[in-house]
């Protein structure tokens, strides 16, 4: 009987242990943000953010037409880490509301012909999910060039 009644409370304990060590999004957003801002002040760089946590630095407005979610944009990106390791670096054309909410938010900020920067905390990028060579919980960089934008 000892034994059946472990079964059942050994994985119920392991379980409740396992979400004590979960942090919240808005504690990890909070974490994000100090990252951002250390990462700034580090490389002497001074960004705009917006309310929800995103940071960035225009670098070229452009003078094209401005993407919405529903656009297809050209663009030429790097991807990276805090730490300067790049994850992706390509040249591709994407429907912007099937990215990640940093670029969904981040992108319509410039114009075609323009580039940004953009440092998105980890509940605007993949989130508490690891996703191949990025952590979970990561704050990511992108150097992102907009070469056309395409309404559907």
């Amino acid at each position: 009987m000892k034994k059946i009644f472990l079964l059942f409370i050994l994985p119920l304990f392991l379980i409740s242990a396992c979400e004590e060590d979960e942090i919240s999004e808005s504690e990890q957003l909070k974490i994000d943000i100090k990252l951002i801002e250390k990462y700034l002040e580090e490389n002497s760089l001074t960004a705009q953010s917006t309310e929800s946590g995103l940071h960035y630095i225009i670098i070229e407005q452009g003078a094209g037409e401005t993407a919405t979610l529903e656009s297809i944009v050209d663009v030429n990106y790097t991807g990276m880490l805090l730490d300067g390791t790049i994850f992706d670096s390509t040249r591709n054309s994407l429907v912007l509301e099937e990215l990640i909410k940093g670029w969904q938010e981040g992108i319509p900020l410039i114009q075609k012909g323009g580039s940004i920067k953009l440092f998105i905390p980890s509940k605007l990028g993949y989130g508490d999910t690891a996703k191949d060579n990025i952590p979970k919980n990561s704050v990511l960089i992108f150097d992102i060039e907009l070469l056309n934008v395409i309404p559907l």
